[in-house]
């Protein structure tokens, strides 16, 4: 059974910085499409950052232009781990962030990309909040 749980939501005041972690198991974790994802309190399910293992670059990185150069995956595989560090929080980055398996390649979105629904993964995550003050 596939299962992902993420940790390290919480309250941040602008400016600052926090680090979500994402503990996977079920299935070949250095072999997956590995997303974040977030939904604001009035947003669609929209795309964050991915680490897409199938392509011709390995373990190439993606990142929304709203977060890039804010924003940091990475993994531990041997942990099966994924993580989001982020910096330079802002409100706009106040959401549950979800961490998800599959979806679209990240190397066709623009810079942005809203997902249809939950139903776009393999799998996805209960997700954990982030609430930037400003």
């Amino acid at each position: 059974e596939v299962q992902l749980v993420e940790s390290g939501g919480g309250f941040v005041q602008s400016g600052g910085s926090l680090r979500l972690s994402c503990s996977a198991s079920g299935f070949t974790f250095s072999d997956s499409i590995m997303n974040w994802v977030r939904q604001p309190p009035r947003g669609g399910l929209e795309w964050v950052s991915s680490i897409d293992r199938y392509s011709t670059t390995e373990g190439a990185s993606y990142y929304a232009d709203s977060v890039k150069g804010r924003f940091t995956i990475s993994t531990n595989n041997a942990k099966s781990t994924l993580f989001l560090e982020m910096n330079s929080l802002n409100s706009e980055d106040t959401a549950v962030y979800y961490c998800a398996i599959g979806g679209p390649p990240p190397a066709i979105f623009s810079g942005s990309y809203y997902y249809n629904g939950l139903g776009d993964f393999t799998s996805i995550g209960p997700g954990t909040r982030v609430t930037v003050s400003s």
